[in-house]
């Protein structure tokens, strides 16, 4: 008999529990916030595993008009954020030449790896990290992931003085939607101007998205500062190009400006991107939405119709399409055409990433007459190319480029044999 009031209230308990979690849903997303933050403020960054490589054999993958050699030289256990080579081109690689910055807050020169000295508001949570390096005036600048005050947001941050010169607004929406993944980026630089490119931080939420459109945030854009002003405190950029969802690759031939973007569920694009012009995310793509987002439903195909800028290609599916440079000489001189790079990272089972892509274009530069991918192996997701300090493609006097593969290392890929 005593068993039975024990048993009632244990009963009323959860349906009392019930009601309150009903009525006060608010109170419960508040109550996960705050455990989320308590759980990872204290962010403890992995070191990274280096070594240089003793066997350095390559290995050979045939493409249509010639072979792609390919072999690890030095192992890197962490993704990359930027891999800077400043020697010339002419000149064997030297790995003493390279220095990597990883997406924890590392760098890596001479088999030595330092921590990045950075400012508080610094995160790796919902994927976050450093997403970039920049040498403006000879002082280095990190794009990277920030948090104050339960705002989380994008900032350049000087590596000399700690100082946000540069920040997005707050992102909007439950954290949960939160995915800096999608935050790209690359950046181009010219003699009086740095254009810089943001994507939008979520694969999932409509809200997020929809910043892309909006003129008021910096999310979902490719933006332009002054050169001259990166000395200042604060930096005031003005709106290149937007309707971007993850604009993860930009290079440029002669003045003319190309991107390479994630799409949702298919429709990775290479776009060639003038000023002022809109590229259509979040209402048009040629991707679909994932199935847990409105059961899967197409946007819309037709950019022009909706006064938006086509794509020069999508790929349908996607490949996961990551960096983009200018070819290499030697593939330049094989070609004699206008001639881009890019790499992929995961792609899926209807079209493999992990792959080299080379576009070829017509005189104009406004369409693509030619694209191959040259798939590496299924364990190499590609992230970036050597370059130096202005994202331009180094190539060493044997004509081969680098490459980083994530939590993995860096690999020479060499073109020979031509038919």
């Amino acid at each position: 008999m005593k068993k039975r009031p024990i048993l009632l209230f244990w009963v009323l308990s959860i349906l009392i529990t019930i009601l309150w979690t009903f009525e006060n849903t608010d109170k419960i997303e508040k109550i996960k916030r705050e455990l989320k933050k308590k759980l990872s403020i204290n962010i403890k960054i992995d070191e990274t595993q280096i070594e240089e490589i003793e066997n350095k054999d390559f290995f050979n993958i045939e493409a249509n008009a010639y072979d792609v050699s390919f072999r690890k030289i030095y192992s890197v256990k962490t993704k990359t954020s930027f891999l800077e080579n400043n020697s010339k081109n002419n000149q064997l690689f030297d790995i003493k030449d390279l220095t990597i910055y990883t997406q924890s807050g590392y760098k890596i020169n001479n088999n030595k790896q330092t921590k990045i000295n950075l400012n508080k508001n610094f995160h790796l949570k919902y994927n976050g990290g450093i997403k970039t390096i920049l040498t403006i005036n000879n002082k280095k600048f990190a794009l990277l992931t920030s948090e104050k005050t339960n705002c989380y947001y994008a900032a350049i941050v000087s590596l000399e003085t700690l100082l946000e010169i540069f920040k997005t607004e707050c992102l909007p929406d439950k954290e949960d939607n939160y995915d800096f993944n999608g935050l790209g980026s690359s950046f181009i630089v010219d003699e009086n101007y740095i254009l810089l490119s943001l994507g939008t931080p979520t694969s999932k939420s409509s809200v997020i998205n929809e910043l892309a459109q909006n003129k008021n945030s910096f999310f979902g854009k490719i933006l332009k500062f002054n050169k001259k002003d990166f000395n200042e405190e604060e930096l005031i950029p003005y709106i290149y190009s937007y309707g971007h969802r993850v604009p993860q690759g930009m290079t440029k031939i002669s003045s003319t400006v190309f991107a390479v973007e994630h799409g949702p569920k298919g429709g990775d694009e290479i776009n060639l991107i003038d000023e002022n012009k809109n590229y259509g995310w979040p209402i048009s793509s040629y991707g679909t939405r994932y199935f847990y987002d409105n059961d899967g439903k197409s946007y819309k195909f037709n950019h022009v119709s909706n006064n938006f800028e086509e794509p020069l290609f999508a790929f349908v599916p996607s490949i996961g399409i990551s960096a983009l440079n200018k070819c290499p000489v030697i593939l330049e001189k094989y070609y004699k055409k206008n001639c881009l790079i890019g790499l992929s990272l995961y792609g899926n089972d209807l079209r493999q990433g992990k792959s080299l892509i080379i576009f070829l274009l017509n005189d104009s530069l406004k369409k693509v007459d030619s694209i191959e991918k040259i798939f590496l192996g299924p364990e190499y997701p590609l992230r970036h190319f050597v370059t130096n300090s202005n994202n331009e493609l180094y190539e060493d006097a044997n004509g081969s480029i680098y490459v980083s593969v994530d939590n993995d290392g860096i690999f020479e890929i060499k073109f020979q044999n031509f038919r």
